[in-house]
């Protein structure tokens, strides 16, 4: 008998939301976790003023918005020495750590065992420059692809429609069954571009802005999620 594959997300495609912290207001964290429990992930940058310009929080501060937050803490860390410094986010509780392949000095598939290992998901982020060509032996090995559609290192800048040629593909591959990852994209996601996004091959959107800047972040995310779920149906 023939198993179908399984995977650890949604098929059919059901679009997920993932605001990020980076938007929200750094005095009332917990508080601002708070407004977005309809949310699938909260995301945290953490940035460490070396391998991108800006220095944002570390371990102390995702440890204290891990025990409040409502939803699993997706951490995308935009540091160097990913190998020596990222399993400490999984052990912390992160539901999915994300490293930068241009930040591994070693075999990522290594330190995605240690981040498995920990107790976390594996992700895998990619800068808009970098082909996605370069890591697809790697990426077999991790749980989350997540495509920079900015350049790392600040929030509020514009998407770049040009990567969403590397999640088609991305898509493509998941969608054969040569990767079995979720894709997620980081950068500019709005009611603008979230439904090209989505026609892309996107499941998780990291969203700022859009939904911290929003009257009710609620209301801003069941907005975003139905305007992707309206682009992928058939």
């Amino acid at each position: 008998m023939t198993h179908a594959r399984t995977y650890d997300h949604p098929v059919p495609r059901h679009p997920m939301i993932a605001p990020s912290l980076l938007s929200a207001d750094f005095a009332r964290l917990a508080e601002e976790t708070a407004r977005i429990a309809d949310a699938d992930w909260v995301h945290v940058d953490v940035m460490d003023a070396h391998f991108v310009p800006n220095l944002t929080l570390g371990e102390p501060v995702v440890k204290a918005i891990q025990a409040v937050s409502p939803v699993p803490l997706d951490c995308h860390l935009m540091i160097t020495d990913p190998e020596r410094w990222a399993p400490a986010y999984a052990e912390l509780g992160a539901h999915n750590v994300t490293v930068h392949a241009e930040a591994c000095t070693g075999d990522p598939r290594d330190l995605a065992k240690d981040l498995r290992a920990a107790g976390a998901k594996a992700g895998l982020a990619l800068k808009p420059g970098t082909p996605l060509e370069d890591y697809l032996e790697v990426l077999r090995d991790f749980d989350t692809l997540l495509v920079m559609s900015v350049e790392p290192g600040f929030g509020g800048q514009s998407f770049m429609p040009e990567v969403l040629g590397k999640v088609r593909e991305a898509r493509r591959l998941v969608d054969t069954g040569h990767l079995d990852l979720l894709v997620e994209i980081d950068g500019g996601i709005n009611a603008d571009t979230i439904e090209a996004a989505a026609e892309a091959g996107v499941d998780m959107f990291v969203a700022g802005s859009a939904v911290y800047g929003a009257a009710d972040p609620g209301a801003a995310i069941a907005g975003l999620r139905a305007q992707a779920a309206r682009a992928i149906a058939p």
